[in-house]
């Protein structure tokens, strides 16, 4: 856990410094928002900033933002003005932190941001076996391949092997390939030298310079185009990488793990990857299950969510009903864990009672419509026999609507095109904007959501704005 204080505030960071050090953190201070940001260009990163409310907060987070660098931020103040607290939360402070310190407050917020990361709930045996082979590979160097479907916990579980490799101390970062445009993912992944192309103010660190010594996750590195993954391969063949504008090469010591939700030995048969950078990557593969594939766990990550999402929302720890769980053992869960997580988070704020029922779990059409074991994110539309083979399912399953007719009897008149726009709308419009977790459940890839989308705009139709996960790469 890295946290970077900005600030002074008579010492009061300090004291907060040096309770998170207690708490295991690895703790750096600057003075200001310049220095801050110097700080992360440089390359030495941070889980968490905590910054002084008087400084101008908003001005950086759009910084932040500009420069595509993900951090969550936390203001700290003297005393409790609630004023200074709703300014900085409007500013996009995740959270505001009255001073002088509590001890308790200051774990409970590092808990919070680790927590995610953290947390592998399982005890059905085709997930036994997936963390039986993680730990015997995690002290290794050896490059690590991650695949399955999208919201199975790729990322979850590439977290997992750092925490248990010999570089668990280091650094851990990662870098969503699919949701950084081609043109700016090369400058994020090798870094650049001031002046080396229009914008680039400073020197700025790449993800692999900044990862020296720790671990690189590459996520959906099936997005990445061709011309880059030549680059790529140089970079782990020969352990070091140019910065865009320089002059001399740099050594980098680094673990590599990759996800991909493609089956990218068809992706190299098709000539979209090359078969050189996929055995260099494959040196071991771990093989997510579906939450399809792993009935077991679904009621124990139920209870989890339940938890976790009644404690973020101040409410009351409420139990599942039989029925309750019972409804969702049956869903066939296309968009996995993740939306099992959403589903979830739902059914707590829409709960009333001592218990939460099977009235509040509210499922998704677009999940039920099954799926491949490994769908192909890049399909550009759905497709005529998609929704025939939705429309089959759903009657396989039992699902009727008002009246006991199928539910695909209000889309007949309708054309595909509509149908297709209504689906992917009202998928983003449930995951309040989140483009790339609305490209998950669809099961598109996220550039073909935004041509949609920008079709849609430029037919004058409205489209919800982006969530907060997303606004950094739009």
């Amino acid at each position: 856990m890295r946290l970077l204080i900005v600030g002074h505030l008579d010492g009061h960071l300090s004291t907060a410094g040096k309770i998170a050090m207690g708490r295991g953190a690895k703790v750096s201070h600057v003075a200001d928002i310049e220095g801050a940001l110097a700080a992360l260009r440089s390359g030495q990163g941070a889980d968490l900033l905590m910054i002084d409310v008087k400084l101008d907060i908003a001005r950086l987070i759009d910084a932040l933002r500009s420069e595509r660098i993900i951090v969550p931020v936390v203001a700290c103040g003297l005393g409790t003005d609630a004023g200074a607290a709703v300014r900085a939360i409007k500013a996009g402070a995740k959270e505001y932190l009255p001073l002088p310190p509590n001890p308790d407050l200051i774990a409970a917020v590092l808990e919070a941001v680790l927590e995610e990361a953290n947390v592998v709930v399982h005890a059905d045996p085709s997930m036994v076996r997936v963390l039986r082979l993680a730990d015997q590979i995690a002290p290794s160097d050896a490059s690590v391949l991650i695949t399955g479907e999208s919201g199975t916990g790729k990322e979850v579980m590439a977290r997992y092997l750092h925490r248990r490799s010999r570089r668990a101390a280091q650094k851990f970062i990662s870098v969503n390939c699919a949701a950084i445009p081609e043109t700016l993912l090369e400058s994020e992944l090798f870094g650049y030298e001031k002046g080396a192309f229009t914008g680039a103010v400073a020197r700025r660190l790449g993800k692999f310079e900044e990862a020296n010594g720790g671990t690189l996750l590459l996520d959906e590195i099936s997005e990445m185009d061709p011309r880059l993954q030549a680059k790529l391969l140089r970079a782990i063949q020969e352990r070091e990488i140019d910065r865009l504008g320089g002059t001399s090469p740099i050594k980098v010591d680094i673990r590599l793990i990759a996800t991909s939700n493609r089956d990218l030995e068809s992706e190299v048969r098709k000539g979209t990857f090359r078969e050189d950078l996929y055995y260099r990557l494959n040196v071991v593969n771990l093989a997510m299950p579906s939450l399809r594939e792993r009935p077991g766990d679904i009621a124990m990550l139920a209870k989890h969510f339940v938890k976790k999402y009644s404690d973020l929302n101040g409410l009351a720890d409420r139990p599942l009903t039989a029925s309750a769980v019972e409804k969702l053992k049956r869903h066939p869960w296309r968009g996995n864990v993740r939306e099992l997580e959403n589903t979830l988070h739902r059914a707590v704020l829409m709960s009333v009672g001592s218990m939460i029922s099977d009235d509040a779990i509210v499922l998704n059409s677009a999940g039920g419509l099954g799926a491949s074991s490994m769908p192909d994110v890049a399909t550009p539309e759905v497709s005529r026999a998609e929704l025939a083979r939705s429309a089959a399912v759903s009657r396989s399953l039992g699902a009727r609507g008002a009246g006991d007719e199928r539910p695909t009897t209000a889309l007949v008149g309708q054309t595909v095109e509509a149908v297709e726009r209504d689906l992917i709308l009202d998928t983003l419009q449930h995951c309040i904007g989140n483009r790339t977790h609305a490209a998950s459940i669809l099961g598109i890839s996220i550039r073909t959501l935004r041509n949609k989308l920008r079709q849609y705009a430029d037919e004058g139709i409205a489209v919800p704005p982006p969530g907060d996960g997303d606004r950094a790469h739009l």
